[in-house]
């Protein structure tokens, strides 16, 4: 995860963009990129273009740990304390 920190910090600095992250532009990117995602699928689930999938569903990963960056915060801590809270309210099925 570091090495991938480190890319996209070092990216994002090198074009200027890192300026004007606010917590609020970065929210606002992945809503558009997650749309961008989904509209491989508004008409049919099973018929997408894989790769085209795969860029929408990196541009989502790509701002989603740009604000984690951004706020300090480490992408596995939250998700694996989300996980835990999750766990909690839907049990294992046995």
């Amino acid at each position: 995860m570091e090495e991938l920190k480190k890319t996209i910090v070092e990216f994002r600095e090198k074009r200027g963009w890192i300026e004007s992250n606010t917590e609020a532009n970065l929210a606002r990117s992945i809503i558009i990129e997650a749309a961008e995602l989904l509209e491989h699928f508004q008409w049919q689930d099973n018929n997408f273009d894989k790769k085209a999938v795969c860029d929408e569903l990196a541009d989502v990963l790509i701002y989603s740990l740009s604000m984690c960056y951004h706020m300090g915060v480490d992408p596995k801590d939250i998700i694996t304390e989300k996980l835990k809270d999750v766990a909690r309210r839907y049990p294992e099925k046995k």
